[in-house]
């Protein structure tokens, strides 16, 4: 069972509809049960980096959900959020993360920059792989994706960074470690580039 954890943060639905259009079922839920039995979990999320983690808290879903990433070592994948919240901390707020991996986000700043660019990075944008792993398989250097964030993150250990864009600079945005993945960018609404990432994962 593949289960997207609903902690009231994200594009629930629009996830669940395209993993749908790939042959694959998912639930949407926040019951322990189910996703303590989950084969395969979807962290998403929109918001605050503490308003997610105290909504995983209040769920008290934290225990569980390190548990099947760290102990049972089945495939998680955070999205947007959700990705930032499986690092250490956040410039945007004084939760600790999760600390799957190692580092923490940063805020977008333009203001010394010649090139003052808006934030939030919104829209379209161009991803290029780094190293190979399965989440992007046949995944092409023109692959486009679409963002809606205002921080980034940066891996302590560049191994982690498998996917980056560039807005004003190259940012990290797709990790792995090990079992753990995350996807800065929407694949829900990122067409067909996003339907094959999101198969890619189902099929781990």
């Amino acid at each position: 069972m593949i289960v997207i954890v609903n902690i009231g943060m994200g594009n629930l639905g629009s996830i669940q509809n395209m993993i749908k259009r790939t042959g694959f079922d998912t639930e949407i839920t926040d019951s322990k049960e189910k996703i303590i039995n989950a084969e395969k979990i979807i962290l998403p999320g929109v918001g605050s980096f503490d308003n997610g983690i105290n909504n995983l808290k209040s769920a008290d879903l934290i225990n569980i959900l390190s548990d099947k990433a760290l102990n049972e070592k089945i495939p998680l994948l955070g999205i947007c959020l959700g990705m930032q919240l499986l690092f250490d901390e956040s410039e945007e707020g004084r939760e600790n993360g999760l600390g799957w991996i190692k580092g923490k986000s940063k805020k977008f700043n333009f203001n010394s920059s010649d090139d003052k660019l808006k934030v939030p990075h919104m829209g379209w944008n161009y991803v290029i792989k780094g190293r190979e792993c399965s989440l992007t398989d046949s995944l092409l250097d023109n692959s486009k994706f679409y963002f809606v964030h205002s921080y980034y993150v940066v891996c302590d250990d560049e191994n982690n960074s498998i996917l980056k864009s560039n807005y004003g600079f190259d940012f990290t945005c797709g990790v792995n470690k090990e079992n753990i993945y995350g996807v800065q960018f929407h694949p829900e609404k990122s067409h067909k580039y996003g339907m094959k990432l999101l198969e890619n994962f189902c099929k781990l």
